[in-house]
């Protein structure tokens, strides 16, 4: 039986996962999301991976090893941190950054400016950093059923910009196998940054889906069928 541990990306909450985690379930598998310190300034993707691999060992004991860890957007920066802290059959991307060993996302990002490519944001809104719901709409949430996309935005977490610049807290890249998944119509992550980093520089299978960039709120039953076959695989 896998494990999926279900990593939700900047701004957002565990509790975006869930109806892929049901599905997962249904297809027999277990699954644990916990809520990352995404908010606390004094807490980086090293503090964030300890988060993770706490839940995962609540839920499946801090030896197993059939764990795959799904790691969305700004979440990718931890999840090879975390592969370095415990055992983990496979690192799974959804549209994730992808951090660079010994240097800060800024610093790569400065070099790749077409790594982030979220429309030009409305700052008078009522969101963290005063994002607009329009903008929002724009960047995150364009496919997804309005209801959900609306109460998602409510919900809304304030963001550190920690995981951005400091160091990556691993000297290496972890040999666990890699799955990005690509989503073709993804306006906050590019597709060709995606690519170019994802197959070329860390070696990942590449799987790519239609649709925006919160894919767990537009097609739940889709990812978790292709979270299935990758821990399948």
């Amino acid at each position: 039986m896998t494990v999926f541990a279900l990593l939700h990306g900047g701004m957002h909450r565990a509790s975006c996962w869930s109806a892929v985690e049901d599905e997962l379930r249904r297809h027999g598998h277990l699954t644990v999301a916990a809520d990352l310190p995404v908010d606390d300034d004094s807490a980086g993707a090293l503090q964030w991976a300890r988060v993770a691999g706490a839940a995962i060992g609540d839920v499946a004991g801090d030896s197993a090893d059939d764990v795959v860890v799904v790691g969305h957007s700004i979440a990718g920066l931890c999840v090879p941190v975390l592969a370095a802290l415990r055992p983990v059959s496979r690192m799974v991307f959804v549209g994730g950054l992808l951090p660079v060993p010994g240097r800060s996302f800024a610093e790569h990002l400065a070099a790749n400016p077409d790594a982030i490519t979220f429309p030009e944001p409305q700052t008078d809104g009522t969101g963290p950093f005063g994002l607009t719901w329009e903008s929002v709409r724009a960047g995150f949430y364009h496919d997804c059923p309005e209801d959900v996309a609306r109460r998602a935005f409510q919900e809304m977490r304030h963001q550190s910009f920690t995981v951005f610049v400091e160091t990556c807290p691993i000297a290496d890249w972890p040999s666990t196998p890699s799955t990005y998944i690509l989503l073709r119509g993804d306006r906050a992550v590019g597709a060709e940054w995606a690519r170019r980093n994802a197959v070329e520089r860390i070696g990942a299978d590449l799987v790519e889906m239609d649709g925006g960039h919160s894919p767990f709120f537009s097609r739940p039953i889709e990812l978790a069928e292709a979270l299935a076959r990758i821990g399948a695989g």
